[in-house]
């Protein structure tokens, strides 16, 4: 069975290093403990070769979509974060064409500079061979309903390929409000992978929903992961409490998001998140992921080997959606 992945992560450890160490610490960038009886995630990250492509045959994994994983040049203004993201869209491209038929990937962009966004998310995808792009949260405080962004969008749905939107660590005035004077490093994963990552990426979904922004691109395709961000459990919710404030609006919330958002379930492998994404956003809007480094590609087949999916439910799960939205070459 041909299996795609696309929530795996990569990272240049070189081009980080011409990150400001200050930008990456007051971005809230911390160390994690390693897991005990396995290999550290952020030692795999920089290898997209054979160590990885191994993991991926062991486990049945066909292709996977590899985006950047912070820090990157979001955090960087100016032409430097243009020039590290344009290399490390470089490195990528390079890592592909040694395994185009195991890997493809999303872009990573200078978003403190809109503009050069836009001219880079184009490179990518038309000189790169890029299937789109990931943005990882804010943006000094900024969401992508910010009219800053607005060209981006554009641009996006007129490539037609996707933007993935991935959770980002909380500005500092937010982790000092909702994620500090906790024990140590439980304030860390509750303001990331424990709970705060999935609200500021529910919330980044329904500000592009609430400010219009859907309605302005109606061509513009999302992705969101980890079994879509708490958002299924919610949808019902949000239609019935934004009812009486959304006269600006084309449509309601959740048909908003049902028409422009696919899930993934990177990193999130029990059954009852993917049966309320099944209810509310139907099996054609969700999409296999592991999340590798920080997931196992193992743990991430071993879900879906258990699910009791009809056999062509599990072929659009597990790669039919992804080749569809992402336009991916199944010959390859």
């Amino acid at each position: 069975m041909r299996v795609v992945a696309l929530e795996e992560h990569f990272t240049v450890p070189d081009l980080v290093q011409r990150i400001d160490p200050n930008a990456i610490s007051r971005r809230g960038f911390r160390s994690r403990k390693p897991p005990p009886g396995g290999p550290n995630p952020l030692e795999l990250l920089p290898e997209i070769g054979e160590r990885r492509l191994q993991s991926m045959d062991e486990a049945g994994i066909t292709m996977q979509v590899l985006s950047n994983s912070g820090p990157g040049p979001d955090l960087v203004p100016g032409p430097d974060g243009v020039g590290i993201a344009r290399a490390m869209n470089d490195h990528l491209a390079a890592a592909i064409a040694r395994h185009p038929e195991r890997f493809s990937g999303f872009a990573v962009l200078p978003m403190q500079s809109p503009d050069a966004a836009i001219a880079e998310f184009v490179r990518a995808v038309r000189e790169l061979g890029f299937v789109g792009a990931l943005i990882n949260g804010t943006t000094e405080g900024r969401f992508l309903d910010d009219p800053s962004y607005d060209g981006l969008l554009a641009a996006a749905a007129d490539l037609d390929v996707p933007i993935y939107v991935h959770p980002h660590l909380a500005p500092e005035a937010v982790r000092q409000a909702y994620f500090a004077n906790l024990p140590s490093g439980t304030s860390r994963v509750l303001e990331s992978a424990g709970w705060g990552w999935h609200s500021e990426t529910a919330i980044h979904i329904l500000r592009l929903v609430l400010s219009g922004t859907l309605d302005r691109h109606p061509r513009l395709k999302l992705i969101i992961g980890h079994m879509g961000e708490m958002l299924p459990m919610m949808l019902a919710r949000a239609d019935e409490m934004f009812a009486l404030e959304i006269e600006h609006l084309r449509r309601s919330v959740g048909r908003t998001i049902l028409d422009q958002v696919w899930l993934t379930t990177s990193g999130v492998f029990s059954e009852p998140p993917l049966i309320a994404a099944l209810l509310t956003f139907g099996i054609d809007r969700i999409m296999f992921s592991v999340d590798y480094p920080y997931s196992s590609n193992a743990r991430g087949r071993a879900f879906l080997d258990r699910l009791p999916l009809a056999p062509a439910d599990l072929s659009k799960f597990s790669h039919g959606n992804a080749d569809a939205l992402l336009k991916l070459n199944e010959g390859k």
